[in-house]
């Protein structure tokens, strides 16, 4: 564990750390990863490494043939031939072919179309979806506004009930006061009356009542007209008649005499 902390920190000085057994455990499973690790980076340098110098080797014989067979070599070439190797190789690279032949090139151009084809298509896909999101996004937008206006009459409309309901309380609470008033004003004057000796017959009720039978007294004379009628319209013997009229007559007299009676009592 101590020559892997040296190894690590260099020319650094190592943290202080408590050395006991956990601690120790811990950093000795660190430097096993750590040199598991580095082994497998060391392989893939020398991996890398030997790939490299494969590819120098191939680039390198294929230099030479192009030499030996049509004395062809990249520093010949005019700046525009350089520029055309140059785009040939970057296509190679950025369409990741094993080489520039056409029998790399047309299959990497064909998966490529292929992937653009399916990337337009996918496009369309989310354009649609998108327009279906923007109309529905403006629906609830205009469903929104809608419920905002609703919900201002509401309130508004509220308030005026608010307004009503107080004012009702207020005109409520003012008649309760006003008829507390009067009662207590009527009971006063009742005393009032009581004590100086007012008959009961000239209370309030007692003119109900009276009105009440003087106009069911009313209602009971008009069969008694109609009856003093079909006398005057008689043609019996004089003298028979004459007193049939008169007890008619005593008892109208007497009906329109207690009428008056209780006529004068409800004016007073």
């Amino acid at each position: 564990v101590a020559t892997w902390l040296k190894k690590i920190f260099g020319d650094h000085p190592i943290p202080q750390y408590e050395v006991n057994p956990r601690t120790t455990e811990i950093l000795y499973h660190l430097s096993e990863r750590n040199r598991v690790r580095d082994r497998d980076v060391y392989l893939v340098i020398e991996d890398l490494k030997q790939k490299a110098s494969e590819y120098e080797s191939e680039a390198k014989h294929l230099q030479d043939l192009l030499m030996e067979s049509v004395n062809f070599s990249p520093a010949n070439l005019s700046n525009t031939g350089s520029r055309y190797l140059n785009a040939l190789v970057d296509s190679a690279v950025a369409l990741e072919t094993k080489d520039t032949s056409l029998a790399s090139f047309i299959p990497a151009v064909n998966d490529l179309t292929s992937d653009l084809f399916r990337t337009k298509s996918k496009n369309e896909e989310i354009k649609l979806e998108l327009g279906k999101l923007e109309k529905n996004l403006t629906a609830t937008l205009v469903l929104e506004k809608c419920l905002r206006e609703d919900l201002k009459k509401a309130e508004l409309h509220l308030s005026t009930l608010r307004d009503k309901v107080d004012h009702r309380l207020q005109n409520m609470d003012f008649l309760k006061a006003k008829s507390e008033e009067f009662r207590f004003e009527i009971k006063a004057v009742e005393e009032k009356l009581s004590a100086r000796g007012m008959d009961a017959s000239l209370s309030h009720q007692s003119l109900v009542a009276l009105s009440e039978k003087l106009a069911e007294l009313k209602r009971q004379t008009i069969p008694l007209k109609r009856k003093l009628g079909s006398y005057l319209d008689l043609m019996p013997n004089p003298s028979l008649a004459q007193v049939k009229i008169e007890e008619a007559k005593r008892e109208l007299d007497s009906i329109e005499a207690e009428l008056t009676k209780k006529v004068d009592m409800m004016e007073l």
